[in-house]
């Protein structure tokens, strides 16, 4: 690995060093003024932001989208003399914070693949995906270098300090969030100008599959053409809620595939975007009420510890701002969903696909209540079939697979893939 540090850096204050809160929420800060100074900023006043302004917020730290721009069109400029081109690949090994927002597009700029990494791997599964994908740069948090203890040598590691709210949240010692040797990404970025280069195709994130059948495999999506992003567009707006204005929060890790999309997508429309170091239960319930979150992305595992919740603590916060809170990955007990709607109103919007997939078929919580336990109808562009073990279309009530190809609707590939299981019938 490439982790000389040059000589002489110094970290910019005004990049990466926010103003103490005095005094701090419980929950966390709430949103400052967009007038406030620095890039990396302590939130402290709730405000809507002009387009331009709009905010990224974790924990007691905000951004606007224009200084994330500039810094993403830096981290371009330092990936295009480190020799990154259309096809190749940069990795992240990076929890939820501003740098992931940072890198990841920069790759994309120069039609190069954005790689996450699930940080809760070993050295070893860590190493096999940075050679399984040809990684030339990878972007860590501090504390994860350990983690590229078998990254290849030729590997250059570009380093970020462990901000505050993350050291905190995982109980990161003070030691551990410091650069050690590596080159540190702000003062790296601070060297660069601004990449003012046309942007190559966009290539989508190059997500790895969980590897329950073997090794994790990544998966690669050629750039859609025009027609395939219209329709891509469409659907994830659809499918997420994803437009202009909105205010979303993101509970879940970045390096997933739902999430990876979601937060990526959000922090180009939103007018606020808050990031979750940490899912918390009651701290989601708060940050929705601070911040009138209207959009988010959860997973049913969140669903189950909110409704964990003491019934007091449910009903300490003002909810009304939601209007689409997105679900997928994992089935939901039929009970669980039902709950979630008496709670939340019909809000809850669901999808299922894969990562290999995209969403190829989605349903609204009238949709649901219609018919419990149904992951509704194909989504423009998606093809469903339902398969009998004979090779044809199966009957309601027959063991089956079910063989979902996706031209485009979410993912600017056709793929597909099959699962088995009982079929019930049509939605």
């Amino acid at each position: 690995m490439s982790l000389a540090r040059p000589p002489e850096e110094a970290r910019p204050a005004s990049e990466a060093e926010g103003t103490p809160v005095s005094p701090p929420g419980r929950h966390g800060p709430r949103l400052g003024p967009s007038g406030s100074s620095g890039e990396y900023r302590s939130a402290q006043h709730e405000g809507t932001p002009a387009s331009g302004a709009a905010l990224i917020v974790s924990g007691e730290r905000q951004i606007t989208r224009d200084a994330l721009t500039q810094r993403t069109r830096r981290a371009a400029a330092g990936f295009a003399a480190l020799g990154i081109g259309p096809g190749d690949s940069v990795a992240l090994l990076l929890r939820n914070d501003f740098a992931f927002l940072e890198a990841s597009p920069a790759a994309t700029l120069l039609g190069a693949y954005a790689v996450p990494i699930n940080w809760h791997w070993k050295p070893e599964e860590v190493g096999y995906l940075l050679r399984d994908c040809a990684a030339r740069v990878v972007v860590v948090h501090a504390d994860l270098l350990p983690l590229l203890a078998e990254a290849p040598a030729s590997l250059t590691v570009l380093a970020v300090r462990t901000p505050p709210e993350l050291a905190a949240a995982y109980g990161i010692r003070t030691a551990e969030q410091a650069v050690a040797g590596a080159q540190d990404w702000d003062a790296w970025l601070a060297r660069h100008e601004v990449w003012d280069g046309a942007p190559q195709p966009a290539r989508e994130s190059m997500i790895y599959t969980s590897g329950t059948t073997g090794r994790p495999k990544g998966v690669r999506r050629q750039p859609p053409t025009p027609e395939e992003g219209v329709a891509i567009a469409r659907n994830r707006a659809r499918i997420y809620g994803l437009r202009p204005g909105m205010r979303s929060l993101l509970p879940g890790p970045l390096y997933h595939s739902a999430p990876n999309g979601f937060g990526l997508r959000s922090a180009q429309l939103a007018d606020v975007l808050v990031l979750m170091p940490r899912f918390d239960p009651e701290e989601f319930l708060a940050l929705v009420e601070r911040h009138r979150i209207d959009t988010t992305f959860i997973v049913p595992t969140m669903m189950v510890r909110l409704l964990h919740l003491p019934e007091a603590v449910r009903q300490r916060y003002d909810l009304s701002s939601l209007r689409q809170a997105t679900h997928a990955a994992a089935p939901c007990p039929p009970e669980v969903k039902r709950a979630m709607i008496a709670w939340w109103g019909p809000v809850l919007h669901e999808f299922y696909g894969a990562t290999d997939l995209g969403a190829p078929t989605a349903c609204d919580s009238h949709e649901w209540l219609r018919k419990p336990g149904t992951v509704g109808p194909p989504v423009d562009g998606a093809i469903v079939k339902i398969i009998g073990d004979d090779g044809r279309s199966a009957r309601p009530g027959c063991r089956a697979r079910s063989t979902r190809a996706a031209p485009c609707p979410t993912s600017p590939t056709t793929t597909v893939t099959t699962s088995a299981g009982w079929w019930s019938g049509p939605v």
